[in-house]
């Protein structure tokens, strides 16, 4: 199982017009193969920080969310709504465990 954690940062005044960016993003995301998690949120104390979490299968699902066009749009979005700081992190984790 893979986990990608992290942010990315936009100006506050481009949130109204990133989220309906970013929910197509989610929501195309959520379809894929291999796709177990995938969010993104609005930090409460920080207004222009969007908090992200993918939990991915595996890293063949991964590569494949990598290539899919709604990432590419995605991507293309970024300067046009202010998208410049980027900070994600991938992990490789176990199965889950209940605590």
């Amino acid at each position: 199982m893979l986990l990608i954690i992290g942010t990315i940062r936009l100006s506050p005044e481009r949130l109204g017009e990133a989220k309906p960016v970013m929910e197509r993003m989610v929501l195309a995301s959520r379809t894929e193969p291999g796709c177990l998690e995938y969010s993104y949120a609005q930090d409460v104390l920080d207004t222009g920080l969007i908090r992200i979490t993918e939990v991915w299968s595996d890293r063949a699902a991964l590569d494949a969310h990598f290539r899919s066009p709604h990432i590419a749009d995605w991507r293309a979005s970024w300067p046009a709504l202010g998208i410049g700081e980027r900070n994600l992190v991938l992990y490789e984790a176990g199965e889950p465990k209940p605590t």
